[in-house]
Order: C-alpha cells, then sequence, then structure tokens
C-alpha cells in the first residue's frame, strides 16, 4: 500500500530542489535537530518507486547510528542491514541494503563498489570523508557506480586538506544544493530550541611543559598554546572551577526537571579518565546519578540508547554523541573538553537542539568555559538567534497587519600540571539572555507540516514467514526485520552448540547440513524466513537424537 509522510516545509523545498538536479549528487546541509533522516529517507523511498531494484547504501560516522537509521528506515518499510560485513557475499533477498561506516568503507571499497551499482546512497554527516585521505579515496571507489548520492550534513564545513568526493568546491568552499541553518529552524519555530550559553571566569595556575609557572584568568589575552594549557587546567577534575560549573549546570537542570522529570544533562569530557572523575564528582559532590559513555567502550551505544529511554539525568561522554545521537530530552551541557575547534562545538550545541512536542518552553542551556574561542563560537550561534527572532517579529507584525587545526595541544604533557583552577565571579549570560521570551513554538504560516504520498516500497523476496511452532520465535513489538534476523541468527547457533556437543561433528560439518536442510547457501545470506526454517530443521535433528 501507498503511505503518506509529513514533511516540515524545508523537507519539502529541498525535496523539490533534489527532483529537478543534474546529476547524480546533491548535499543538503541542514541544522541538527532538522530532520535530516526524514528528508533522506523520503528522496529514497522515491528514488526506489522509479527502481524498485535499487540497493541503498547508508554511511554513517559510527556504529551507534548504523543501528539508529536501520530503525529509522524500517519505519519506512526500508529494511537496512546494520551488520553488514564484505565477507557476508551477497545481500539476504529480504532487505534493501545496508548501512556502514565511512571507516568500514576505508577496508571495503572493493565489495561496496559491486553492491552499489545503479544503486542510491546516502552520506550521513559526509564532512568525515574529508578527516583522512584514505577514506575520501575509499568513498570515491566504493560509490562512484551509484545512480544516486545524497550527502547529508549538520554542520556547514569548509575544504579540508582532502577534498571530499561527490561535493561541489567553489573556491574552496564546498557548496551545498540545499541549505537551512539554524536561524532558519529557530524562525520556522517548532523544529529547534534556543540555545543559550552561561559562562564562568576562573583564575588558574599551572605549571608549563618547560617548567615555568603561568597564573592567568580566562579573560587576559594569551597565545594560543598557553590559551589551551589554561583551559586545561580549568577543567582539571582536581580544582574548584569544574565541580563549581557542574553544581550550577546541575541546578539549572533540576529547575528544568521540576516541569520536565526526564529532562536530562550532558557533559562532554576529554578523554576517559577525565569522563569517569566528572561521573564521580556528579555523584560524591552533587548527589547526582551520570552514565558514563566512551568511544573505546564497545558497551557505549548500548548505554546511550538505555539513557535516552530513562530519566537519568546526566551522561557524560568522549566523542560519543556528537552527531546524529538522538536524545531529544537533553536541556543542558556542559563543555569540558579540550577540543576548541568550531565543528566540535556546533555538534556539541547540536545535541541540544531538538525540539520535542513536551512543552512550548524549550529554553536549552550550554555551560562554557569564559575561554576566547568559545566565546566568539556561542555569539556567532547567539546572534543567529536574536536575528531568527527579530525576523519572526517583524514577519508576525507583517502578518497581523570546519574545520579548523587544533592549536597549542602539543606540548609535552607529561611535564604540563595543573596547580589550581578557582572560579572568579558568578556565571554570566546576560549578553545571550535578550527579552525574547519562550515564544519559540510553530509560528502560524509555518507550523503546517506538508504532507506527500510515497510510492509503495519494493516488495522483497522472502518474507512470507514461517508458521510457528516447532524451532520458530515470536515475533517482538516494535521489533525490526533486521532485529529479528539477529535473534534467529543467535537461536541458530545456540542449536549448532547443541548439536555439535549431542553429536560429536564439527561445528563445520552440523552448520553445513543444516544449510543443506533449509536450502541456504551460507547463513550470512539468508532470509529471516530461511533462517526460520533452518531453526525449525535443527530442533527436528535434536529431537531425534
Amino acid at each position: 500500500m501507498a503511505r503518506t509522510v509529513r514533511l516540515r516545509p524545508w523537507q519539502k523545498a529541498a525535496l523539490d530542489l533534489l527532483d529537478r538536479r543534474a546529476g547524480a549528487d546533491f548535499l543538503a546541509v541542514a541544522t541538527p535537530g532538522a530532520g535530516k533522516t526524514t528528508f533522506a529517507l523520503t528522496a529514497v523511498r522515491r528514488a526506489l518507486a522509479d527502481t524498485p531494484t535499487r540497493r541503498v547504501v547508508v554511511v554513517v560516522p559510527t556504529q551507534h547510528l548504523k543501528v539508529q537509521w536501520a530503525s529509522a528506515a524500517a519505519a519506512f518499510d526500508l529494511h537496512l542491514q546494520p551488520e553488514w560485513s564484505a565477507r557476508d557475499g551477497r545481500l539476504p533477498a529480504d532487505v534493501h541494503g545496508i548501512v556502514t561506516t565511512y571507516q568500514q568503507v576505508a577496508t571495503s571499497a572493493g565489495a561496496l563498489n559491486g553492491l552499489c551499482r545503479d544503486a542510491a546512497v546516502v552520506f550521513d554527516e559526509i564532512h568525515h570523508a574529508g578527516e583522512d585521505k584514505a577514506w575520501g579515496d575509499a568513498v570515491r571507489q566504493a560509490f562512484a557506480p551509484a545512480a544516486f548520492r545524497l550527502a547529508l550534513s549538520g554542520t556547514p564545513f569548509r575544504s579540508d586538506t582532502s577534498a571530499i568526493p561527490f561535493v561541489t568546491y567553489v573556491d574552496g568552499e564546498a557548496t551545498p544544493d540545499f541549505e537551512y541553518g539554524y536561524g532558519d529552524a529557530l524562525t520556522d519555530g517548532g523544529v529547534v530550541r534556543p540555545v543559550y550559553f552561561p559562562r564562568l571566569n576562573g583564575h588558574m595556575e599551572w605549571v608549563a611543559s618547560d617548567g615555568q609557572i603561568h597564573s592567568h584568568r580566562f579573560d587576559e589575552a594569551l597565545d594560543p598554546v598557553k590559551a589551551s594549557q589554561r583551559l586545561r587546567t580549568a577543567l582539571s577534575l582536581d580544582g574548584d572551577w569544574l565541580p563549581t560549573v557542574l553544581s550550577r549546570a546541575h541546578a539549572q537542570l533540576e529547575s528544568i526537571r521540576a516541569v520536565q522529570p526526564d529532562a536530562a544533562g550532558l557533559v562532554i569530557a576529554s578523554d576517559q579518565d577525565h569522563a569517569r572523575g566528572i561521573a564521580d564528582l556528579l555523584r560524591r559532590r552533587i548527589g547526582a546519578d551520570a552514565v558514563v559513555a566512551t568511544s573505546d567502550d564497545p558497551g557505549s551505544s548500548a548505554r546511550i540508547a538505555a539513557f535516552a529511554r530513562s530519566a537519568t539525568p546526566w551522561l557524560v561522554a568522549v566523542r560519543m554523541v556528537s552527531e546524529g545521537v538522538d536524545i531529544p530530552r537533553l536541556r543542558v551541557g556542559v563543555f569540558a573538553t579540550t577540543t576548541t575547534t568550531e565543528l566540535f562545538f556546533r555538534q556539541a550545541v547540536g545535541r541540544l537542539v531538538r525540539w520535542t512536542a513536551a512543552s512550548p518552553a524549550q529554553r536549552a542551556y550550554l555551560f562554557i568555559p569564559d575561554d576566547a574561542r568559545l566565546r566568539a563560537r556561542a555569539v556567532a550561534i547567539a546572534e543567529q538567534r536574536r536575528h531568527s527572532l527579530r525576523r519572526r517579529v517583524a514577519r508576525e507584525a507583517h502578518h497581523a497587519s570546519a574545520r579548523e587545526p587544533e592549536t597549542g595541544d602539543d606540548e609535552q604533557l607529561s611535564l604540563f600540571a595543573a596547580i589550581s583552577a578557582v572560579p572568579v565571579g558568578d556565571v554570566e549570560q546576560h549578553e545571550w539572555l535578550p527579552d525574547d521570551g519562550d515564544t519559540w513554538g510553530p509560528a502560524d504560516d509555518a507550523a503546517g507540516e506538508l504532507t506527500i504520498e510515497l510510492a509503495p516500497a519494493p516488495v522483497l523476496a522472502g518474507r512470507r514467514g514461517a508458521p510457528f511452532g516447532l524451532g520458530s520465535l515470536a515475533p517482538v513489538a516494535g521489533e525490526t526485520l533486521a532485529e529479528r534476523r539477529r535473534r534467529l541468527r543467535e537461536a541458530n547457533a545456540g542449536r549448532v552448540r547443541d548439536l555439535v556437543h549431542r553429536t560429536g561433528m564439527s561445528h563445520a560439518k552440523v552448520n553445513a547440513e543444516l544449510n543443506r536442510m533449509a536450502g541456504v547457501a551460507r547463513v550470512t545470506e539468508a532470509t529471516a524466513e530461511q533462517l526460520e526454517r533452518r531453526l525449525r530443521r535443527a530442533d527436528a535433528w535434536l529431537l531425534r537424537l
């Protein structure tokens, strides 16, 4: 059956431009929280309506986002395999395509090249393809045969040392085919939250790598190296500056939770030891529970997913929530990392902006050190907020009538030592708190979402399913096809272990026999229906023993 999808005006405008594109490529830059995933999946459904046999490939920055994209695609009747590997052979007949990462592309470009002939490809946060020349080269090799390449980014980006494949550059600048900024989204209303930037001064003392002792406040001008040393000192777990900021951020969160009980805060830490220390400060000195998620911990994705569904007040993360991770209940942030690039700062802000229908009053707050670099980044975003308010008031009156290189982090860290970090004065935020109220909900002429009809999703083979009984696993409510296949594969692996134990045969022989019985060439190529059949054959075999 055909289905409809509700689109925001910017999504419909972008789709109209996409339909008129001259070649295979289209770059859409839209502010975090605006709905890039919905836009992209709608575009993919339309691309498959024209050519139902097309495969779909989505490329994302992190492992966590593979599952998130597969789940979002399932809501569009698109079944994507997030556990794909180049060793798996052909795709199962009951999936439309895969979700992979840029890192996987770098090691599997040849296999993807064969899979992507005439395919529809989505690059999520395409600027990651420019982080490493090898990644960019692999992206170009893997996806050159694709018929449709849609690149997405939540942050405007400039040219890096390696130009990003399939992106148009003008005078060294990446040029989007469609752009929808934070100010545009605020003006429309009901799309993103207004973010405010409380900041705290401090007096820091430290021993530099050359053995000299330095003592400076944030409001003193320093060269880039000393400025980075001062920031690292402020963020030290042993000083008073960081615990003070955490305490004030928690007080802000508590005031929000009085209205929105599940509201949450995010601390962006420098490294895993720093993250664990911050979580300890939150528990020991403030009495607040905190979940820690670091990029080097394989269990972090599951913890983030559980945190998103819980009411736990704080998440402390290291490079785990920079892009795409959807936790709408985040309302307060603490920027406690020494990474100060514009791209990273905007990604941090992006974690707090996602609008929800919970309340028309949805201010978000990112507490930052009063470092000149961070202050400048905050001012740029705040100016968009103020400008969007002026535009909106004027419109309502009318109706009534990149990347930058990191600096200062190359000193000999083993010789650096923080001595003290003491907060100075109160939190400063007046210059980012104009009397704009909390009227950031949908404006009368922008609230109307547009509804378009999608052609039916391509029907795939092997989707009938087996009757429940011996060897069957009953579906779980809300389970995607990828999740069901994972459960079936795990159940099949368990039966193989039982048969090996009971028969004395090798794993290879048991697997080969079950594949023969079920008509499966390889388990990785099997549809869910074939995995069900294989499970039934295994149970019947066990009953005979």
